[in-house]
């Protein structure tokens, strides 16, 4: 059995919900059901597992929250009939297994050892680049188009020559990027970038 004995179920179809926390009655697994991803938010737990109906962007919602919070739990996605390319898409999302309804208690048990095992090594990367993408989100534009500069290895003076501003406007800026993002030092900023997946 896993570590993670709460189970954090989100679908927005009652039956389905309903049907799922019986089906688990039995199990010793504590089932806690969410309509939707915003009644989680206002009640997110310390630990467990997350059910996730895949549907519309549910995972990405609940990636872009935990990336601001740093709060992770492992996600299960499920769906009636995926598609293939369906299935990829959620675990490249950062779904760490995927389950086709309706499933049984132990289905879901093997799924979540599954989930346990891969979600250290997930999680981490996952979050990091999550983290790293809220933070490069609370820039402007223009510190934006100063970070991929610097990431690039440009000078202040030839970032401003490519952005058609001084220098020191370009300090200025590099020193507001650094302060959003939270960053001791440029190559620190160039870390988070990468992470965050918008620069190679």
């Amino acid at each position: 059995m896993s570590r993670r004995s709460n189970l954090l179920l989100v679908d927005g179809d009652f039956r389905r919900r309903a049907a799922i926390s019986h089906c688990l009655s039995g199990s010793g697994l504590h089932v806690e059901p969410f309509e939707d991803s915003s009644e989680l938010f206002s009640r997110w737990p310390r630990d467990g597992l997350l059910l996730v109906h895949d549907s519309t962007n549910v995972i990405t919602l609940l990636l872009e929250h935990m990336g601001r919070t740093g709060d992770w739990l492992p996600i299960i996605a499920f769906a009636e009939a995926p598609t293939t390319r369906r299935i990829v898409e959620a675990v490249l999302q950062g779904a760490v297994d995927y389950l086709v309804w309706p499933f049984d208690e132990q289905e879901l048990v093997d799924s979540m050892k599954v989930a346990e095992d891969r979600s250290l090594s997930v999680a981490g990367s996952k979050l990091r680049e999550a983290v790293a993408r809220s933070r490069v989100e609370r820039l402007t534009r223009r510190e934006r188009e100063v970070l991929a500069g610097v990431a690039g290895g440009l000078s202040n003076r030839l970032i401003g020559e490519k952005l058609k501003i001084s220098p020191r406007t370009v300090e200025i800026h590099r020193a507001n990027m650094l302060n959003k993002m939270g960053a001791n030092h440029t190559s620190e900023a160039i870390r988070i970038a990468i992470e965050a997946a918008i620069v190679n």
